[in-house]
Parts: structure tokens; sequence; C-alpha cells
């Protein structure tokens, strides 16, 4: 869960008004980046990649801030079949904020049918080689059945050692599937870094103040020994953007491994899911699910009743007035820091 801090209109310093190109001047969206841009400090972006390469990025600027006191929340209903529950309103429902009702709800929606931003990240390391050809195909696939040209988006990143964007942004599933085919498995595992970099470079401006569903669906043991930054971080930056992990593992050992509780942390601290597929056929069933899932869900916004500006992180929970409804959204969200 993520409080929007602020809403960030970028002028030209000399400017005495605001043009119409310096108001669409929001806050940029990262361009594309390369696998030297993950192997560096994930706390310090290149600046020229942030502005993509824009001439008028060194430019003086003078950004106003203005704090908008704002929760959204995402979130899914089931019965207790686990079947998804999609005729709810918002009396069906209420919400806690730090076990404190809210000030007000703001706004809610049934979000069957948002425009979807979603990353797709592959496990390209060496401990994955074994299925790799079939995860492949099947992330193809399910690509060609989530992404509606003209409507929804996705990018496809490829993680070893390091992160590496093979497409942008894109509804061309030819691009996309041409991106997914292209990896090679080899190397190390740096699981961390590839979800933190997904979400604060793709994901956490994107199409601000548009409704739009973000996701990243992970293809991966879980077995992360290369990143730079740690689970906590990982997590905390998928929070701050709205981001939701499925997270779909690639381990057959048939065994319990350490991984596996990786994902899940991953997924159940972002209100997602994780899958664990005994066999490579269940895979397509996993994937299946999660296209399901993105267009089954509720979303609603919320005024805190009162919120300090201190960077904390507060609890969430939303609660169906029929007990037999269950409901799975993110357990949080992070006050901005002054």
């Amino acid at each position: 869960m993520k409080y929007l801090p602020a809403i960030v209109l970028t002028v030209v310093a000399l400017a005495e008004c605001l043009t119409p190109s310096a108001r669409a001047q929001l806050v940029p969206n990262s361009g594309a980046y390369s696998e030297a841009y993950y192997s560096g400090n994930p706390a310090q972006p290149n600046p020229a990649v942030l502005n993509g390469g824009d001439a008028q990025a060194n430019a003086p600027i003078l950004t106003i801030r203005k704090q908008v006191e704002e929760v959204n929340v995402v979130f899914t209903a089931t019965d207790s079949h686990g079947k998804f529950v999609k005729n709810l309103s918002q009396s069906d429902f209420r919400v806690l904020d730090d076990n404190q009702p809210p000030q007000s709800i703001l706004a809610f929606q049934r979000a069957t049918n948002l425009p979807l931003r979603v990353g797709l990240l592959v496990d390209a390391s060496g401990s994955v080689r074994s299925r790799f050809g079939f995860e492949q195909n099947s992330a193809t696939q399910f690509l060609t059945q989530v992404v509606h040209a003209g409507w929804d988006k996705a990018f496809v990143i490829g993680f070893n050692s390091h992160s590496q964007l093979m497409q942008d942004y894109t509804d061309s599933l030819p691009k996309l599937s041409s991106a997914i085919q292209a990896l090679h498995s080899h190397g190390g595992t740096a699981l961390f870094d590839a979800i933190y970099f997904a979400c604060r470079d793709k994901l956490l401006n994107v199409d601000r103040g548009q409704p739009v569903r973000r996701a990243i669906v992970v293809l991966s043991d879980g077995e992360d020994n290369q990143s730079q930054v740690s689970l906590a971080k990982a997590i905390q930056m998928a929070q701050r953007a709205e981001v939701v992990v499925y997270a779909i593992s690639t381990d057959d050992s048939g065994l319990v491994m350490r991984g596996d509780g990786v994902l899940e942390q991953l997924a159940t601290a972002t209100g997602g899911r994780a899958f664990f597929p005994n066999k490579a056929s269940e895979v397509n069933h996993a994937f299946s699910s999660i296209e399901e899932e993105l267009r089954s869900q509720y979303s609603l916004a919320y005024k805190p009743a009162q919120l300090n500006p201190d960077g904390s992180f507060h609890s969430i929970e939303i609660v169906a007035q029929n007990k037999k409804v269950h409901v799975r959204a993110r357990p949080g969200y992070y006050a901005p820091a002054q």
C-alpha cells in the first residue's frame, strides 16, 4: 500500500507561468536502462537514464509539491471455496487504518477491467536451466492472454546477477514474445534488485492520476544470492509503488526450499499470491489464476483520520461485513517523510 505523497508539477525556472509542455512534465517515468545501470548502486539512479537522455534534463527547474492525504487500496474478495466474489459494493466493507476507522472513504469501484501495467520478471540464472524453455513458453502464453492491445501494457525484465530490460512498455505481443524468447539462463540470482528496480523505475510513476492496475509477475526459485538491496527494501519499494507481486516458483525439487518462503513474503506483503507448481504443466494453471485475479479486483481510496509525515508504516485492514467473504489486500502503507 502506498501513501500518495505529492503531486509534482515541473516547470522551467525562468518561465513565469506553467506552459502546456511544462504542465505535462509530471514526475518523469524512467526510460530504457541497461545491465550496466543495474550493476551500480541502487540508491543512486543514473540521472541520464531517468531522464531518458533528454537534452532538457539539465535545465534548471522549479518543483511545486502538494501533500495529498489519500491512500489507495487494491483488494480481492473470495468465498469459502476460493472463488472470486465480484458483485459487492462499498457498504459491504469496513476499512481500518492502524485499527481505527478512516476519516472518509473517497472512492470505491469494482476494478474488473482497469488497464493493466504489468511487469514480467523472468529469472534467467543458471539455477532454473532445467525448466527454462517451458517457462518461457508459459510466460509468452500468459502475456498473450492478459495484454489487450490498446488497453494494457507490459514490460519484460530478465535477471541473473544483474537485471536487463528486454522490452519496455508495449501492447505488442510479438515484441513481448521476442523479448522472452531472447533470454538465456546463466549466472547468479539478484531477485530483490530486479523487483526493486522494476517498481521504482517502471511502475512507481507510471500513469499517475490514471486508474490503472500495477502488478509484477515473478518467475523464479526465490533463491537470491547476489542482490545489493535486501528483501525488506524490495518489499518496501513495491508497497510504495502500489504494486501487487505474484510469484511462480521454478523449483522442481519437490522439497520446501528457502526460496519458497521468500516468494511467499513478497506476495503476502503486497497483496498478491505465490504459486508452487509441482510439475511443468501446472505453471500454465498458475498463470491462468493470476490472469483471472487481475480482472476480479476491487479498489478504494480513503483519507486517514490522522497521519503524520514521519515516513512510518501504517497497517491497514479491509473487513467484509459478510464473515464468509475473505479479503486479501496489502497489509499497510508508508506515510510520507518531511
